[in-house]
């Protein structure tokens, strides 16, 4: 008998800590997430929520579908092979191939970062009255700073802090607004094309999937070591893998949600139309009070400081990738795809003279490289010489292939939309 309870005890114990597992893998999705609720999405979002109140909702909901799809299916690269996208390409393409495509990836992470850098810039004008230069300035040594000084497993309890603060921030506009949850919820789940509304939707809907995410997942994945020879530890780690990244893409589309109904409820409501991230904080204190102008300046911050710590690890781990290594932030290369990143878009700042057109631009040149990527990624994860027995199986061909050629339409469709 005394046996029998001490089995029930032990089974009891491996089921607890078992069922806790999960929490280890918990990480790389969120550092993910941070790409989707950049200061690029913020206006985005609000322009959606001023313009045309709940009825928008529905393409958080589809977006983040798509993200769930690409990210997943990027993270199983890694997992598979042990490779980043960028390492992946290195190996598996034509040098002649391969290169380009890659330092056109190292311009989208130039060009994502202008707009994270800008966004922080922005936000420190709204609550220090810093010019934007200087404050792109502060901001891009903060970065560095972050990400020289700490090793990844600090740079994601860093990261997951912001991603907390950003979405306690909207929960504290929420709480501020008078929001009819009823429309929110119809919204989320009704598709709908108000008059004058496709750029805006294209806009979210096209510009949500950026490239140095898809680069960055699969590299960041294997921050959580695994036997690449055992086949049971793979399946695990996809498994574990699935939830991550469903979790995280989850409060990704919370917070963007938050954005919109934050929006709806405030400017909506009242007929006032947001078109630059600024204008939306001047706006917001005499609706909801001065706590909301601070509060949605603060986020801001939290965000463009975020994600452009993760736009710089990108770039590091594209750079790495061409010299056939892994990302390793006291190694040189990627040290040098970092400042890359973060400096070259810095020297790209000093020269832009309007920052909601540099935020613009800098769509521009994200909407022209990202089909490259993914058809790189549905190319490599398709491929049985790359993956093995972990390659796409048809009915993942078939929902990746339609995720990939609808992403690629609308980011086509928004770079012609801006000339």
């Amino acid at each position: 008998m005394l046996n029998f309870l001490a089995d029930l005890k032990n089974r009891r114990h491996k089921h607890v800590f078992g069922g806790l597992e999960i929490l280890k893998y918990i990480g790389p999705g969120l550092i993910v997430t941070v790409g989707f609720i950049d200061p690029g999405n913020w206006a985005s979002n609000l322009a959606a929520g001023s313009s045309y109140g709940y009825t928008l909702l529905w393409m958080v909901t589809l977006s983040t579908l798509m993200l769930i799809i690409l990210q997943h299916n990027v993270a199983h690269l890694g997992i598979a092979t042990g490779l980043c996208l960028s390492e992946a390409a290195q190996k598996y393409l034509p040098q002649a191939l391969s290169r380009p495509l890659l330092w056109s990836a190292m311009a989208a992470s130039v060009s994502t970062s202008l707009a994270e850098i800008l966004g922080g810039a922005l936000a420190l004008q709204m609550l220090f009255k810093i010019p934007v230069k200087i404050g792109a300035v502060l901001v891009s040594a903060l970065v560095l700073y972050l990400l020289f000084s700490n090793t990844y497993r600090r740079l994601e309890k860093w990261i997951i802090g912001f991603v907390s603060l950003i979405g306690l921030s909207f929960i504290y506009e929420l709480k501020l607004a008078g929001v009819d949850w009823g429309l929110a919820a119809s919204g989320w789940v009704t598709p709908a094309l108000p008059d004058g509304s496709m750029l805006i939707v294209m806009s979210v809907l096209g510009a949500v999937v950026m490239p140095h995410n898809l680069f960055l997942h699969s590299e960041i994945i294997q921050s959580r070591q695994w036997n690449l020879e055992d086949d049971k530890v793979i399946r695990k780690q996809l498994k574990y893998e699935f939830l991550d990244t469903l979790l995280s893409m989850l409060i990704g589309w919370a917070i963007n949600s938050a954005m919109i109904i934050m929006a709806a409820a405030t400017f909506f409501s009242v007929g006032a139309q947001v078109s630059e991230l600024g204008q939306a904080k001047e706006m917001l204190v005499p609706l909801l009070g001065r706590s909301s102008g601070l509060v949605f300046a603060l986020a801001l911050l939290f965000s463009g400081i975020a994600s452009s710590v993760t736009s710089g690890m990108a770039g590091g781990s594209i750079f790495a990738g061409i010299y056939s290594e892994p990302l390793n932030l006291k190694d040189a290369h990627s040290r040098l795809g970092v400042c890359i990143s973060i400096l070259a878009a810095l020297l790209l700042i000093f020269f832009i003279s309007n920052p909601f057109r540099g935020l613009i631009i800098s769509q521009m040149v994200l909407s022209v490289q990202l089909p490259f990527t993914i058809f790189l990624q549905f190319y490599l994860t398709s491929s049985k010489k790359v993956m093995g027995r972990y390659a796409n199986g048809k009915w993942d061909m078939l929902q990746l292939g339609a995720v990939v050629l609808a992403v690629s339409f609308l980011n086509i469709k928004l770079l012609l939309s801006l000339f």
